[in-house]
């Protein structure tokens, strides 16, 4: 859709809110209107406000919305500015667009990543979960369901608040290596069918930024409570490779303070005794076998060479070795998925009772082979009707919702979320996703996010190389990038 932005250039929240509201147009910025639709963003300075007006151009007539700040809220500060100017954006096209007729999103106005971020104010000053999630409905126009979702995932987020200290960190290792790349997937991962060979020479850079990591974190005396293993599979790894990188790990990180040890074997054909006898060895206390999927056509769909009894075999296995909690993830949204096959899969899935179900909306990422070549890909209209049946079956089965997250170009605008039994949360999802404490990364395509509270919600990110021959051949700069952690720790506490 052609947009025109007057007096201003904040096109990424105008851009968050096209996707939001207008799923599946494209922002376009043309020098003049060509035709109709479009829309216009206007900034406007007066002498106690500043207003920003959204129009919506359409043949049916023009639509708008307009939000305002008192002009002695943008002070100096570009940080501050930005954030008020953003949300005007946000509010005056929300506004726009409810005044269209068209029926709202089940979030609302919020395009962000982290809405449980806004609802924990709302407890923290002493209101009671209705009290809450009215006020939540109010402000941002989210549903009554997503509000619940909010006021759930938000206990757990001060919960877990409570028990972090100035010195708590995640520690994050990333394998970037799968069985093969599945049709959905934009995360960093090479097929190991291709690029068996970089496995070793990768593992030994990784053993180098462990070292240059780890000389930060003790010297700071940081405290990881949480240790996480993603990719790509980890479990791709041969067992004795998982065992020689746990005890790199064990060597150079005092893990005395861990709470939690999280490995993502997610595709169970990956998944072995002995790798499983490893794992157990280490301490890992929580292991990812992840379907996506119980139904064996569409998991041809999204590329996966394993059926749904190959999930079945391994999570026996798992339960086997046994002293492992188990989450499962699901995806909503599928390829050639239905309304009855996804039941179907939620059912069994929870017929094995895994201690955590993770419940994805499929999100068409760029860089993803679906979203290149498309496919069979089920509406917003049906992927809500899959979240319908799960939300409530899974409180009915007593999982909680301790975390959730949006992304982009999600379909139906909806969410991911994690379900628990009680005293089964995953610290290390509920961290990265409020940003309670410093995730410190290590691996190709390692994102490390520092954050502390002294530094006024000030947030450092550190990546690395993205795909591991790049990853291997800047192993050097990317081990001496870690010398940042200990400057942004000095600087916080000075």
């Amino acid at each position: 859709m052609d947009l025109f932005l007057i007096g201003h250039d904040y096109k990424y929240a105008v851009e968050q809110s096209l996707l939001s509201l207008f799923p599946g147009q494209k922002p376009v910025y043309p020098d003049a209107p060509g035709g109709l639709p479009y829309i216009t963003v206007k900034q406007t300075r007066g002498g106690k406000f500043t207003s920003m007006t959204t129009a919506i151009h359409t043949r049916s007539g023009t639509f708008t919305g307009t939000a305002r700040v008192a002009n002695d809220r943008l002070t100096n500060e570009p940080f501050v500015t930005d954030r008020h100017l953003q949300r005007l954006v946000r509010e005056s096209f929300y506004r726009a667009f409810l005044a269209t007729g068209t029926r709202p999103p089940e979030w609302g106005a919020l395009t962000g990543v982290r809405p449980t971020k806004l609802m924990t104010p709302f407890l923290r000053a002493g209101a009671s979960d209705r009290q809450a999630a009215s006020a939540f409905q109010k402000k941002f126009g989210a549903s009554p369901a997503r509000a619940e979702l909010c006021v759930d995932t938000a206990h757990y987020s001060l919960a877990a608040e409570e028990r972090m200290t100035d010195k708590s960190v995640c520690l994050y290792v990333g394998i970037p290596f799968c069985p093969t790349r599945c049709a959905y997937c934009s995360f960093v991962s090479q097929s190991v069918e291709k690029s068996m060979k970089l496995i070793g020479p990768f593992f030994d850079a990784l053993m180098q930024e462990i070292e240059a990591t780890a000389e930060q974190v003790n010297a700071l005396r940081l405290e990881p409570v949480s240790l996480y293993f993603g990719g790509g599979t980890p479990t791709t790894l041969s067992a004795h490779q998982l065992d020689a990188l746990f005890d790199k790990l064990e060597t150079c990180f005092d893990l005395s303070r861990l709470r939690e040890n999280t490995v993502e074997a997610g595709r169970p054909d990956t998944i072995t005794e002995e790798k499983l006898r490893v794992l157990k060895a280490h301490g890992v206390t929580r292991l990812s076998v992840n379907p996506q999927t119980m139904n064996d056509s569409v998991l041809e769909a999204i590329g996966r060479k394993h059926t749904a009894e190959d999930i079945r075999r391994a999570f026996a296995l798992v339960r086997q070795v046994g002293g492992m909690s188990i989450n499962m993830d699901l995806i909503a949204g599928l390829p050639t998925d239905t309304e009855e096959s996804f039941r179907a899969t939620l059912d069994q899935v929870l017929a094995l009772a895994p201690e955590n179900i993770t419940v994805h909306t499929l999100s068409m990422k760029k860089g993803a082979r679906l979203k290149d070549e498309g496919g069979d890909v089920p509406g917003g209209e049906t992927v809500g009707a899959m979240l319908d049946y799960a939300y409530p079956l899974l409180r009915e089965r007593g999982y909680i919702p301790y975390y959730l997250y949006r992304q982009k170009n999600m379909t139906g605008g909806f969410e991911n979320t994690g379900w628990c039994l009680p005293g089964e949360e995953n610290l290390y999802n509920i961290c990265i996703m409020e940003e309670l404490c410093s995730i410190i990364a290590m691996g190709a395509g390692g994102s490390t996010k520092l954050v502390a509270p002294e530094t006024d919600g000030k947030i450092i990110r550190l990546f690395a190389p993205k795909y591991p021959n790049e990853y291997i051949a800047n192993i050097g700069k990317t081990c001496s990038d870690k010398q940042k952690i200990g400057g942004f720790y000095g600087l916080s506490t000075e």
